[in-house]
């Protein structure tokens, strides 16, 4: 699985991803660098529409503060990624798998920190504010680590899951994330445009990320990770 010829090819992969990745994302950021006037207008029509919404319905509003709170990335981070990074390595035997998970949620949220203070885009302005949201706006906080979590934890527990299972948590997953969307936007935190943002760069940063992992694993002892490393890799082909 080593030498140079494998780390080069897991690294020209992982580089087209992130070009694939990059592209739609710089694009939604130069737009809203220069306030292009479509999506501009296109952001502005869906935050009034739906925090018009939330102002109506007490039930909708309830509602989408409880998501707000259970959505948050630091709750997220806290019982999702890395008790699941945990149990991957404690009870799967999924050591590297771990590794790759913890890294790229750190790497994932510390780049969509550093894309927001360079885009630097104001908070929505909605009449009757239903909270303060601190912070800039793109991409979405909230969607990029939800994002993030959902996919770098079913990327890591996929060799220990069956078809079915697959297809359920992918499905699940896939909901939490939409419905955190729409909830930026219906509590008027975030534009449509960031919430897109967002998913493209949690789900775009895991892909490239794992495409460059997949076929490594780290140096072991012989006389204790011999086991170990062969379970693993017997994983990494699955």
């Amino acid at each position: 699985m080593g030498g140079a010829p494998a780390r080069a090819r897991r690294l020209t992969r992982a580089v087209v991803y992130a070009i694939v990745v990059t592209i739609p994302i710089a694009l939604l950021a130069y737009l809203v660098r220069t306030q292009f006037g479509p999506l501009i207008d296109l952001d502005q029509q869906v935050s009034t529409a739906a925090t018009d919404v939330t102002r109506s319905h007490d039930g909708v509003h309830s509602f989408a503060q409880l998501w707000e709170r259970l959505s948050q990335p630091w709750v997220m981070y806290a019982v999702v990624g890395v008790p699941a990074c945990v149990f991957a390595w404690a009870r799967l035997h999924l050591r590297s798998r771990a590794l790759w998970a913890l890294a790229t949620m750190a790497i994932g949220w510390l780049i969509a920190v550093l894309v927001k203070l360079a885009v630097q885009r104001a908070r929505p302005v909605v009449d009757d504010p239903f909270g303060v949201h601190h912070g800039y706006s793109f991409p979405s906080g909230h969607a990029t680590n939800n994002a993030i979590v959902v996919t770098a934890v079913l990327l890591l527990l996929s060799p220990v899951l069956g078809t079915t299972a697959r297809w359920v948590l992918c499905a699940l997953g896939a909901a939490w994330v939409l419905v955190t969307c729409a909830d930026r936007i219906f509590m008027g935190a975030h534009f449509l445009s960031d919430v897109t943002a967002g998913v493209l760069l949690g789900v775009g940063l895991c892909a490239a990320s794992y495409a460059g992992y997949q076929g490594w694993s780290p140096p072991t002892p012989i006389d204790t990770g011999t086991k170990e490393a062969a379970h693993e890799d017997a994983h990494q082909v699955a």
